[in-house]
């Protein structure tokens, strides 16, 4: 009777931990949880806080829906694994708590410095797996924060706008990114190659990363 009584308040525990107490996101997204969403934005916010040299933080950047088009650009292995990344993440402070009090509670759940120490916890420990974590997390979330427009214009890197041919490449290979039924071009819509003019540096920037217009 005892036994089974501590089998239901861990499982109580466990859901409670897990799936209640996530704060509603602001819009919805078909491959992330909940969870997955608020682990996302505060690792986020302490991997890249607002202040920096680069003013945009991990929050200004999306990061959750830059990840959402990753999964669903993914392969199933890929996305089995980045689940169970923000899984371990979150919820590995049950194994490895935080220093300071409440140092067991989700990573979602404590504030920004304690989110920091643990993710230097990782990046720092002496256990390999670790470290491991650590770098696949940055390398998600790096991915993601460099690829905000605002990020990538402030670090000169923001692509210039040009008028790109049609080859017959474009026929065979999706975009960066995307599925093969995305490509949607046919031999009628080939076009001459480009004049091989270059682009001036200071010329008009890509409308996806262009600044937005007071």
């Amino acid at each position: 009777m005892v036994t089974a009584v501590l089998w239901a308040l861990a499982l109580c525990y466990a859901v409670s931990r897990v799936a209640i107490g996530y704060p509603d996101p602001r819009r919805q997204y078909r491959g992330l949880g909940r969870g997955e969403v608020a682990f996302i934005s505060s690792a986020g916010e302490a991997m890249y806080p607002a202040g920096g040299p680069i003013p945009s933080s991990g929050l200004d950047a999306d990061l959750p829906g830059y990840l959402e088009r990753l999964l669903a650009a993914s392969h199933l292995q890929t996305r089995i694994l980045l689940h169970l990344l923000f899984f371990l993440v979150e919820h590995g402070t049950l194994l490895f708590p935080t220093p300071g009090r409440g140092g067991m509670r989700r990573f979602s759940s404590q504030d920004v410095e304690h989110r920091v120490a643990a993710l230097d916890g990782w990046a720092e420990s002496t256990l390999f797996f670790r470290r491991v974590v650590f770098t696949s997390l940055r390398a998600v979330l790096t991915m993601g924060y460099f690829a905000h427009p605002p990020v990538v214009r402030r670090l000169g890197l923001a692509p210039l706008a040009i008028e790109s041919p049609i080859c017959e490449a474009d026929l065979l290979y999706p975009r960066i990114g995307e599925r093969p039924e995305s490509i949607g071009k046919t031999a009628a819509d080939l076009t001459a190659p480009s004049a091989g003019i270059p682009l001036p540096q200071d010329g008009p920037l890509e409308p996806g990363f262009a600044e937005p217009r007071p």
